[in-house]
């Protein structure tokens, strides 16, 4: 079952349990990946690794509103935000701890053989495809920049 298709059910599942923040995200969800499928290019697909780019996306812009709004002195919507925050990652992969990421860059630095900051671009290149949906691009670049220091 695609991501897609995993979210077409839940849907189903909320409105019969009748939770209204889980049934308003994963609509909110829904209607972004038919926004993509319907995109000029797209074929009317949309493959899980796009899918799960989107819910990235959706819940880096849920974390950033939730503390826009807390830092306004708005904690109720703040509150709000983050319960919709919560449905969304549940949707993500678990992920990394920065001492894996750390091993993984380690590795990605022996392989390519980089020797200092002038090669970081390269190392991001690769770590950030290797670990894409593992870890967030800021995490994957500070490990990077500390070890090619």
């Amino acid at each position: 079952m695609t991501l897609y298709d995993q979210i077409s059910e839940d849907i189903k599942a909320a409105m019969k349990a009748r939770d209204k923040v889980r049934l308003e995200t994963l609509r909110n969800i829904k209607k972004v990946f038919i926004e993509a499928k319907t995109a000029p290019g797209a074929n009317d697909t949309l493959d899980d690794a796009d899918a799960l780019k989107i819910i990235q996306k959706l819940a880096k812009q849920g974390r950033e509103s939730a503390a826009t709004f807390a830092e306004k002195g708005r904690q109720d919507l703040a509150d709000s935000e983050l319960a919709q925050v919560a449905v969304i990652e549940s949707y993500l992969p678990k992920q990394l701890s920065e001492a894996e990421i750390e091993t993984a860059v380690k590795a990605i630095i022996a392989e390519t053989g980089a020797a200092g900051m002038k090669d970081m671009g390269k190392v991001m290149g690769i770590a950030s495809k290797q670990l894409a949906g593992k870890a967030d691009g800021r995490a994957i670049s500070v490990v990077v920049k500390r070890l090619l220091a």
